[in-house]
């Protein structure tokens, strides 16, 4: 505890090791004053997002570009700052979390950037977050090794991955610091601590601070970033503009705002990323209400190459290449199975998935195991040759509208049995994971991150709220979801045998897939009540 200025900071998370390098009373205090001068702004800006659902939802809004800000989707002469060392050439880039082994297998994966994640892919709990930061803080040190428990060690190599880390979104707080009783921002949380400890020594390596923004719903929540940025530079003496961001177009309001986006980032900004799978959640979130043409068939059926997702990805990479920035491509998720025939399929699913991205202008693409860099670095070779980047492909022959954007019924495909089983399965496994820590999870030869139990659980709520037909013609109603929910939780139980955390990952799905309200994010209520003991 202590008391600076005029305010109180409590840290009631519990000791860990090391934990004191990372939570000095300076770069408390440094977050401290990040939150102070930006917590009215978020929480204004978290009040917008709920007003605008609420519009969306009644149909008193319809999504559209948006028309006081045509002029600067119109004006062709600003462009982004030029890219920064070290992200230059992200023709391959692998994420995961900030634990120790990822941290370190990450680095040396090949790839040319590490998303280094304290979002999706990190279950949010203080050993987690706190654990996560002094692996950053060692590895951008090179003092970072990990040893098997067969005892092979790994140290990080020569020519290690850039780091991009990504803090967690604006609607989380971190309940283990609080200003005067609040909670902070874990969005300031996560910047903060990471920014405080390494710009410097990152500047020094030839490389710099360098985030992913995620969730963004507007430009004016990128105007808050970059307002962020600002003073952070500001009050550490580095100089304006040394940040880079590259922000997820995963929420289908951003999709509408990508210019105005890199425009209030524009001497920050990097690129753009398709966060496909979160893209998807958000379709259903707002959406879900809207009636049969809104509804999606079985997950597995919206690929990237059905109609609404191409006008997206497009639209991105046109927008991104006018401006200078750079386009990212979505998450290959596989991981390399032991079953040869299964790796075949797999990875020739992966090499078309980034063939299609390559081919479309993306100028590199994301993917979750090492085994896949390979695949996604040899498909993208041969599309750059020798260049860096795609950023001269314009791709002027590309003109999206909003109705393109919206044409979720282009989807086709249909609702199964098999599909709604699925969506309770894994749900289910994944929540049990994050529960116990784990938010990057295997599961069924996929890795999983919160994505997966947010379109599972919104899947279902939507189906059940538009009484939607099964290909048997059988209707979706809580009744049936309940009888499967009981199916599936006892043939995952005794899949995963004792140890497990199941009956609060059924508490969990019942009230952020069976409620009458359909909660924004399952994590934010998930985390208060299981995660920490900060009530």
């Amino acid at each position: 505890m202590a008391d600076t200025l005029n305010y109180r900071i409590d840290v009631s998370g519990p000791a860990g090791e090391r934990f004191d390098e990372i939570l000095t009373p300076a770069a408390v205090d440094f977050v401290a004053r990040l939150d102070n001068a930006f917590a009215g702004r978020r929480r204004e800006l978290l009040d917008a997002r709920r007003r605008r659902r609420e519009r969306l939802a009644s149909g008193e809004e319809r999504l559209d570009f948006l028309p006081e800000t045509a002029r600067i989707r119109n004006d062709e002469s600003w462009t982004v700052a030029a890219p920064a060392p070290g992200l230059e050439d992200r023709r391959v880039e692998i994420t995961g979390p900030t634990d120790r082994k990822m941290t370190v297998n990450a680095l040396n994966s090949g790839a040319k950037v590490w998303l280094a994640d304290f979002e999706d892919a990190l279950a949010p709990t203080w050993q987690n977050v706190i654990g996560g930061q002094l692996n950053l803080y060692d590895a951008i040190r090179r003092n970072i090794d990990f040893t098997t428990e067969g005892g092979k060690r790994y140290v990080i190599g020569d020519e290690p991955a850039t780091i991009v880390a990504r803090p967690r979104g604006w609607h989380l707080v971190e309940k283990h610091i609080r200003i005067d009783g609040r909670p902070v921002s874990a969005s300031l949380v996560d910047f903060g601590l990471y920014f405080f400890h390494n710009a410097r020594q990152l500047l020094a390596r030839g490389s710099g601070p360098y985030f992913y923004l995620p969730k963004l719903e507007s430009h004016h929540e990128a105007r808050l970033w970059n307002d962020v940025f600002r003073f952070a530079q500001r009050e550490l003496g580095i100089p304006q503009g040394t940040i880079r961001a590259t922000v997820l177009i995963e929420t289908i309001t951003a999709a509408f705002e990508m210019d105005e986006i890199l425009y209030e980032l524009r001497e920050h900004a990097a690129g753009l990323n398709a966060g496909r799978w979160d893209y998807i959640f958000s379709v259903i979130k707002n959406f879900a209400d809207a009636g049969a043409d809104f509804v999606l068939p079985d997950r597995a059926q919206v690929t990237m190459t059905v109609p609404f997702m191409r006008a997206y990805t497009e639209l991105l990479v046109r927008t991104c290449h006018k401006r200078g920035a750079h386009a990212i491509g979505g998450m290959a998720a596989f991981i390399p199975s032991r079953d040869p025939d299964v790796n075949a399929r797999a990875l020739e699913k992966v090499r078309q998935d980034k063939e299609r991205e390559a081919g479309d202008g993306f100028d590199g693409s994301w993917v979750a195991h090492p085994g896949l860099v390979p695949v996604c670095r040899e498909v993208f070779d041969a599309v750059l040759g020798g260049w860096p980047n795609q950023l001269g492909k314009l791709r002027e022959d590309v003109v999206v509208t909003a109705e393109d954007l919206l044409d979720v019924a282009s989807a086709g495909g249909e609702v199964t049995e098999s599909g709604l089983r699925q969506n309770i399965n894994v749900a289910l496994r994944y929540v049990d994971s994050w529960l116990r820590g784990t938010g990057a999870a295997a599961i069924f030869d996929l890795m999983e991150d919160a994505a997966t139990a947010e379109i599972s659980r919104c899947q279902v709520w939507q189906w059940i709220r538009n009484g939607t037909k099964l290909a048997d013609g059988t209707a979706v109603t809580h009744e049936l979801v309940e009888r499967l929910l009981d199916e599936e939780l006892a043939g995952v139980r005794a899949d995963l045998g004792d140890g497990n955390r199941l009956d609060e990952a059924r508490e969990i799905f019942v009230e952020s897939a069976l409620g009458e309200k359909l909660p924004n994010f399952f994590t934010t209520a998930a985390y208060a009540r299981h995660l920490t003991d900060c009530r």
